[in-house]
């Protein structure tokens, strides 16, 4: 019966984009890498050795809680761990230059902070839109 869960918690992940399977060889390569023993990282996340392993092992699957908690231990992102492709940085997010400011914050000094931001925005997107042609 538990085995039947955690096979349908699996391929719900997975039809999420979320790579279950890969987790344990990542938490296994990230450990290795920093020359941690289980028993310590088991210890670090207050858990017994037997089911930290089995994370590794790709026997068990972590909840959320636990999930963040290795992302924080390990210095990456959850979404790294989850094998969710990495988000491609855009102009957007991009912080503006002296110039750009100059001009949001020189088109009204009465206007709000929200539409300040809205014209920050808006100069954004003429940056990124600059870029593709």
């Amino acid at each position: 019966m538990k085995k039947e869960k955690e096979e349908k918690a699996r391929i719900k992940a997975e039809k999420k984009g979320i790579n279950m399977k890969g987790l344990g060889a990542k938490l296994s390569a990230l450990r290795e890498e920093r020359h941690w023993s289980k028993t310590y990282v088991a210890k670090q996340l207050k858990m017994n050795l037997p089911t930290y392993a089995n994370y590794e092992y790709g026997n068990r699957e972590p909840d959320l809680e636990t999930t963040s908690k290795l992302a924080e231990l390990f210095g990456v992102s959850v979404d790294f761990l989850l094998g969710r492709p990495a988000k491609e940085k855009t102009a957007s997010d991009e912080p503006l230059t002296e110039n750009q400011k100059l001009v949001a914050y020189s088109i009204d000094p009465d206007i709000s902070d929200e539409e300040r931001q809205d014209i920050i925005e808006l100069v954004k997107i003429a940056m990124k839109n600059r870029r593709r042609i």
